[in-house]
């Protein structure tokens, strides 16, 4: 005959047997990663993604593929808003900001860095070799000279001749960048146009590690010693390796105004999606900005932990490119206005 004592323990034991079952099931079936994938701002970049594959497609580092990945436009001479080439400051000075971040934290990057044609490469060393997270101006180029950089002209007779123009009625307009890039149809060796700016680069490799890299000249015709978002961990660029990581383009300070590329995680922290967490974090800018969001552009890029990938824009006109297993694909984001 079954007591109540004997009813209530089998009661127990059956339905911890359920939850036990349940939890066992479930954590046999984890979601499938797509794995390894590299993902970066603007649709000339899949030149960048490709040199960031030769490492991922090997079993290699996400850290190291993105620093090899945004080599390429910082290299570009005819990319005039990364690295060399890219169009100088108001008093004719090419300024380079960059960083990058591994999936344990760690990070490193430059501001207002002359003469120096891959600032990531130093952001890099600023990361290894120093407790420190930013260096700036003098400052950031002595430590690149003393690790055996070489100092380099980086103003190029094209960008030189844009600026000498600009300089004849000396309008200073935050969108200045997209349009000039948009008019001339800028386009380099292999017949490919660079409408764009910064270049943000996010890579998911084989051990399911995030890491990161942004690099930009900045907006053109800039106040000397103006810094953008891009070098802000944060701002231009974040990484979690719990959740996912963002990265971002178009103004900066709009971006800096509200953490951006933090924003996004977070948003993906509480379930998001990447496309969800980068349209609300787009909606938050518009917000913040009324009206004048109609005359700005920001962008943002995300991929989670499980190689979900996302991107959406102010305006019009953002393309991301992304790089898998399966190929080389663009993506025209979505955007608000």
């Amino acid at each position: 005959m079954l007591n109540r004592r004997t009813f209530l323990q089998s009661s127990l034991f059956t339905s911890a047997s359920i939850f036990i079952k349940k939890t066992v099931i479930g954590a046999a079936s984890p979601k499938k990663r797509n794995k390894p994938l590299v993902i970066s701002t603007w649709e000339p970049n899949v030149t960048a993604n490709a040199e960031a594959w030769k490492i991922l497609g090997k079993g290699g580092k996400a850290i190291d593929a993105v620093e090899a990945g945004v080599q390429i436009p910082e290299a570009n001479p005819h990319d005039q808003s990364v690295g060399y080439g890219g169009l100088p400051d108001r008093d004719g000075k090419v300024t380079l900001d960059a960083c990058i971040m591994d999936e344990t934290g760690n990070c490193g990057g430059v501001v207002f860095l002359e003469y120096i044609v891959h600032p990531i490469k130093v952001a890099r060393l600023v990361m290894d070799k120093t407790p420190h997270v930013l260096l700036a101006g003098e400052g950031a180029l002595q430590f690149a000279l003393e690790n055996g950089f070489k100092k380099e002209n980086l103003l190029t007779p094209e960008s030189e001749k844009a600026w000498k123009d600009w300089l004849k009625t000396s309008k200073y307009d935050p969108m200045t960048i997209p349009k000039l890039l948009q008019e001339k149809d800028l386009k380099d060796g292999r017949g490919q146009q660079h409408n764009h700016d910064t270049i943000g680069m996010i890579a998911l490799d084989e051990a399911g590690n995030l890491s990161g890299a942004c690099t930009t000249s900045g907006m053109a015709y800039k106040m000397r010693g103006r810094v953008g978002d891009s070098p802000i961990i944060g701002a231009g660029l974040f990484v979690d390796n719990e959740v996912g990581a963002a990265t971002s383009t178009g103004v900066g300070e709009e971006v800096i105004r509200i953490c951006g590329s933090h924003t996004v995680v977070e948003y993906m922290r509480m379930g998001l999606s990447p496309d969800e967490a980068c349209k609300k974090t787009v909606e938050r800018i518009a917000k913040k900005r009324g009206d004048k969001a109609n005359d700005l552009q920001v962008g943002f890029i995300a991929v989670n932990t499980n190689g979900d990938i996302g991107g959406y824009a102010l305006q019009k006109g953002f393309t991301y490119a992304v790089q898998t297993t399966e190929g080389s694909k663009v993506y025209h984001s979505k955007s608000m206005f």
